[in-house]
């Protein structure tokens, strides 16, 4: 069958890698077609009609300033949509995009597949409504979606949590410092985002903690699609190691890190490392979500739990003096550190098993059948 898959992000991007290679087994004769990243295109041997790094925008502003870039995104997919009529069109999370790519697909009669299910719950819950309305099935990650939609009369597939399968495949590098050239100090590792805006605006301080902390070692995951040279240009000649296409491995090695808000709080978690979650925006994107979003934690750790589980910095709390302060909490408070560690364990069950590409692979090609 053919199989047209849309991921805007970096996450989207490893998890539609996972599913393309799921569909692979489950279908010999899948073929692929696809807006996505380095990992899908490596999975599926093609290349992608739109790269990923050319359709990530973030925040009100940031959206409102690309908005011809976007339209112009738009356009294309659904002229090759057509030109390329697949049996299951799957989108990855990035709703801004996709729901509008699932409304011109159910117009066209495409039957469409909705992967990690947009996050209405947070704000505008009446676009259920719609989705009810423009997407056959639905395919949810995170454990508290299902009774959501419930609520809303909508039935959908709870499928685990992909994150787990790709930890799951990851092996380890016992190599990792001798191969980064790090030395023997315990490591904090930075991970500032994948996006331009989130880098610019959260690396500037993380480069500054260094001098506080001697004793550790601070090292930066980098991004798909940037260069050494765009992270070495916010660190004012201090030597900071970046590490690419090495995240599960540099936190496998580190004992604290300072992660920006989205995919990363969990994958951090779930390797057991003590974090503080930080975010900086625009002040009139800020402004806007404040208005809009109506969840109590931004990270993915503290909503899935449904406690403040990890401390999050926002805005004008993300200032030095209170990084430090809870850098220095989760690195040398060792009732408060094992705490975390103890919500951590708890986390673990509530994600449960891996296996979600495969269930979710299973599922398509048993709806494709019906």
């Amino acid at each position: 069958m053919k199989y047209y898959l849309i991921a805007g992000e970096t996450s989207g991007d490893l998890h539609g890698a996972n599913l393309i290679r799921a569909l692979k087994i489950e279908d010999p004769q899948a073929h692929f077609r696809f807006l996505g990243g380095d990992a899908m295109e490596k999975e599926s041997g093609e290349k992608a009609v739109i790269h990923s790094s050319a359709m990530s925008f973030m925040g009100f502003i940031e959206v409102l300033a690309n908005l011809f870039t976007i339209l112009g995104n738009l356009s294309k997919v659904k002229k090759d949509l057509l030109a390329n009529r697949p049996d299951a069109l799957i989108l990855i999370d990035f709703p801004g995009f996709n729901l509008k790519i699932a409304e011109f697909a159910k117009k066209n009669n495409i039957e469409t597949f909705y992967y990690i299910s947009p996050k209405v719950w947070a704000w505008n819950q009446k676009r259920v409504l719609k989705i009810k309305r423009i997407v056959d099935h639905l395919f949810c990650i995170l454990p508290f979606e299902v009774e959501f939609y419930k609520e809303w009369g909508m039935d959908v597939d709870y499928v685990g949590n992909p994150l787990l399968d790709a930890i799951g495949r990851y092996s380890t590098n016992p190599e990792f410092r001798n191969d980064a050239q790090l030395n023997e100090k315990p490591i904090v590792a930075l991970l500032p985002g994948s996006r331009k805006m989130e880098i610019t605006k959260l690396l500037p301080l993380m480069a500054i903690l260094p001098k506080s902390f001697p004793g550790y070692q601070f090292v930066v995951a980098g991004a798909p699609g940037f260069s050494d040279s765009f992270y070495q240009s916010f660190f004012h000649q201090q030597q900071i190691p970046v590490v690419f296409n090495q995240t599960y491995d540099l936190l496998n090695n580190s004992k604290a890190a300072i992660v920006a808000s989205g995919t990363a709080t969990l994958e951090t978690a779930l390797f057991h490392v003590p974090q503080v979650v930080v975010y900086k925006a625009n002040l009139l994107s800020i402004w806007i979500a404040k208005l809009v979003i109506k969840v109590k934690y931004i990270s993915l750790v503290n909503l899935i739990m449904h406690v403040p589980v990890v401390r999050e910095l926002i805005q004008d709390d993300y200032n030095e003096d209170m990084v430090k302060e809870e850098l220095e909490r989760i690195l040398h408070n060792e009732p408060y550190r094992s705490n975390m560690l103890q919500n951590y364990k708890a986390l673990d069950h509530k994600m449960g098993e891996i296996g979600a590409s495969e269930r979710t692979a299973k599922l398509i090609l048993h709806y494709l059948k019906e």
